[in-house]
């Protein structure tokens, strides 16, 4: 029988934070673990063989920390190594346990999103050449036009607290521009990069409100609720005493430094070296 533990936050930074954020709020009475990997960052230029190998190993690190749930709060490694880990790796290392992305639960709704049928996708180079955005959501929403535009300088803009400076407008009205120019009829985006909802007030004011812009923290919020509740048993390995923990394979102090920026409040929080961990597959 495995023992119930923390529902585990994964992200290749701290961007997943503003996800954690929305988890802890729609559902506070779980205890959460958050795993920044801050050592390796960025994933967004990496290649999916490299995404796919850090993300395991950072999965791996949460289960050996007591998770059953893991959260990919992470579009780069959800769009490159979530299928793989799920269908590869969990059958014979974890056969029980779970792992879950950000990109499902915001495909699903995409649709009801669009007034007009015609939607935008900013994200990083990664989650956009994966093309996992398109595929999902013609899925659920054939009839839906997709656009993407990646943005690579966005989230050295946020890390480096210079998304509220006058130089960020210029890189936000660029890849506004391209998405637009894609397809002019866009009338809702979806930010595909957990780092994106700090710039969503910036985005707006440039678009006069025309565009709604949507963050994905709610609604990855909503649908793990949903998830729990189709599944008691995951939900009753999840343990609920209202603990939140954070670890990042950097340095602490910065991680602490810079986490208020996205998580909205001071955290404390401990460095996890990779290389002493070691997950026991599960019997």
């Amino acid at each position: 029988m495995n023992k119930a533990g923390p529902i585990g936050v994964f992200d290749s930074g701290y961007g997943g934070l503003t996800v954690l954020k929305a988890l802890t709020t729609h559902l506070p009475q779980y205890d959460y673990l958050y795993l920044g990997d801050n050592a390796r960052v960025p994933y967004g230029t990496r290649s999916f063989e490299t995404v796919y190998q850090y993300t395991l190993e950072c999965v791996e690190a949460l289960f050996a920390q007591g998770c059953q749930l893991v959260i990919l709060a992470c579009n780069t490694a959800s769009a490159k190594a979530l299928r793989s880990i799920q269908q590869n790796d969990l059958p014979k290392i974890a056969p029980q346990r779970r792992v879950l992305g950000v990109i499902r639960p915001t495909t699903e709704e995409a649709g009801l999103l669009t007034q007009n049928g015609h939607l935008g996708v900013l994200g990083t180079t990664g989650t956009v050449l994966s093309n996992s955005y398109p595929i999902e959501i013609a899925k659920f929403f054939p009839t839906v036009k997709v656009s993407q535009e990646a943005c690579p300088m966005w989230v050295p803009l946020v890390e480096n607290n210079e998304h509220l400076g006058p130089g960020a407008d210029y890189f936000l009205s660029k890849h506004l521009h391209a998405l637009l120019q894609q397809d002019a009829n866009i009338d809702a985006v979806i930010l595909g990069c957990t780092h994106y909802p700090l710039l969503q007030g910036r985005l707006e004011a440039l678009t006069a409100g025309k565009i709604k812009f949507i963050a994905q923290g709610t609604l990855v919020a909503q649908k793990l609720t949903q998830y729990l509740e189709r599944h008691p048993k995951m939900a009753a390995l999840c343990s609920t005493n209202g603990s939140r923990q954070f670890y990042t394979t950097d340095d602490a102090q910065v991680f602490e430094e810079k986490a208020r920026l996205f998580y909205g409040e001071n955290i404390q929080a401990q460095h996890l070296d990779l290389n002493t961990i070691r997950f026991t597959p599960d019997a």
